[in-house]
């Protein structure tokens, strides 16, 4: 009979790999290592024999398996959960074990010489990975761990570390949903490991084809790319008359080009540029300049040498962006513009799905809230018509409104609106402005999925009532939308995976 075999089934298993070595392993029944020089062959077997759910650290596991080709199914990842449960970005082993054993941040021991006036202290038997402080040793922590001996011991601190974690996530106000986000975002954290490690199939033939179509020839040196970028601003100084220089790149002096031109704008955003570009082809001009110029600097043919290879379009992907738990990436894969996504190609045997997340936020607000007549809302294909209706407004001040209230705007054109919302949508909107009164006393708030999201205080305000009020002002704002968008994140990653 196997070792594995010999394992009683269990949801948990603990695992650390070290390269060359071997693999630890800990579950609640027993803690064991295996010696191989290839841990991650050894440890594909092992998911097939008994498909736990795989704890680990962070996202260093995470890497080494997608590199071996490793499809899990469930995983625990601690780091990820951690951010879940403190809020914010840091995690490290020695930080994530202080937080769950009540020891501050900053006696975590760091690796290093003594220095002339240290005294060398006794601390215990350095074959424990616990220092008599309960900090984790720092050789330890910093890759001491990676020897035959040590293996198992360090998996059962990472499976002492979940046991630890599932017991504050019990203590929340919905236990059971807050453990269901972390193991999905756990299994997001495994998906952008994959993501990162893979990359996007890409058509490098369309992908010149769409740059040079939108931002001109591939630039032989400096002289010529200031020739290409001013044939592209020809295409929208020609609109004016008298000729005159205008500097696209700078919103200022675009601003005073319109109004020259007879149109008093507050600024110069698509949306309002939109509403004229049928009758004012200064205004469809510098539209698709905006376009072009947005490809040439950010997607153009720098951006495919930099980040594109072997036909893979690859970038950083990270299933939190330490504050409301967005998944956020680099290389540009966030917001690839629409003119550029043809170029990505679904490999052979493989299918792309696409899904449209429009009007998100709205209608996670009105699933986490339980607001039956914003729920209502929510049943077309268009949520902002029916709260018009019912507002006795247009589309356009409805949209405004809801966005305004979910992002705390109270001036501008959807101020007269935002009472018919608090009037029709009483469940909502109350919701967003306790999240609001939170915010501004500098509490934490929490995601419908148990994130906390961290309110932080300023401590230049001391003394100054009008910057204190500002600054308070600024938390609500960013916590009631903070608990819409944290909730659509953590719907969006369960989606993904």
């Amino acid at each position: 009979m196997t070792q594995a075999q010999a394992l009683t089934p269990h949801p948990l298993v603990a695992v650390a790999i070290a390269p060359g070595i071997g693999l630890g392993l800990a579950s609640i029944e027993r803690t064991w290592s295996i010696a191989t020089s290839d841990p991650i062959a050894a440890f594909g077997e092992l998911d097939q024999e008994l498909a736990p759910r795989w704890a680990w650290w962070g996202r260093e596991t995470s890497d080494q398996l997608v590199a071996g080709d490793v499809a899990i199914h469930r995983c625990w990842d601690v780091f990820t959960v951690h951010r879940l449960i403190f809020g914010g970005w840091r995690a490290s082993v020695g930080h994530v074990w202080a937080a769950l054993n009540g020891l501050s941040a900053d006696s975590v021991p760091k690796m290093g010489q003594l220095g002339l006036l240290d005294i060398p202290v006794d601390d215990g038997d350095t074959s424990d990975p616990v220092q008599p402080d309960g900090h984790l040793r720092p050789d330890w922590a910093n890759g001491g761990w990676q020897t035959s001996d040590r293996l198992a011991v360090w998996a059962s601190l990472i499976f002492q570390a979940t046991q630890r974690q599932e017991l504050l996530l019990a203590g929340l106000p919905d236990p059971s949903r807050a453990r269901s986000t972390a193991r999905s975002e756990s299994a997001a954290d495994y998906l952008c490991a994959e993501m990162a490690g893979r990359g996007l199939p890409i058509n490098t033939t369309e992908a010149l084809r769409l740059i040079e179509t939108a931002a001109g020839r591939r630039p032989k040196n400096y002289d010529d790319e200031d020739e290409i970028r001013a044939v592209r601003d020809a295409a929208v100084l020609s609109h004016l008359d008298p000729p005159q220089e205008v500097n696209l790149r700078n919103p200022g002096e675009v601003k005073r080009m319109f109004e020259r031109e007879g149109f008093d704008l507050p600024d110069t955003r698509a949306w309002r540029l939109e509403q004229l570009a049928e009758s004012a082809p200064l205004a469809a001009a510098f539209l698709s300049w905006r376009k072009a110029e947005r490809i040439a600097t950010t997607y153009g043919y720098s951006w495919l040498d930099d980040h594109v290879s072997a036909g893979r379009l690859r970038g950083g992907w990270s299933s939190s962006d330490g504050a409301a738990g967005r998944m956020t990436a680099s290389a540009g894969l966030h917001n690839l513009p629409t003119v550029m996504r043809p170029i990505v190609e679904a490999d052979e045997g493989f299918t792309f799905v696409r899904a449209d997340l429009g009007q998100i936020e709205p209608r996670v607000l009105a699933a986490v809230s339980g607001d039956q007549a914003l729920i209502e809302a929510t049943q077309g294909a268009d949520l902002y018509q029916p709260v018009a209706d019912r507002l006795g407004v247009t589309r356009e001040v409805a949209k405004l409104a809801v966005l305004g209230a979910m992002y705390g705007a109270t001036t501008g054109e959807s101020a007269h609106a935002l009472a018919g919302l608090t009037k029709n949508y009483p469940v909502a909107m109350a919701m967003l402005e306790t999240a609001a009164e939170q915010g501004r006393l500098a509490n934490d708030i929490f995601t419908s999925g148990g994130r906390r999201v961290r309110m932080s205080v300023d401590p230049s305000v001391e003394g100054n009532l009008d910057r204190a009020i500002s600054v308070a002002a600024s938390r609500g704002r960013y916590a009631r939308n903070a608990l819409v968008q944290g909730a659509a994140a953590e719907f969006f990653k369960v989606w993904a995976i």
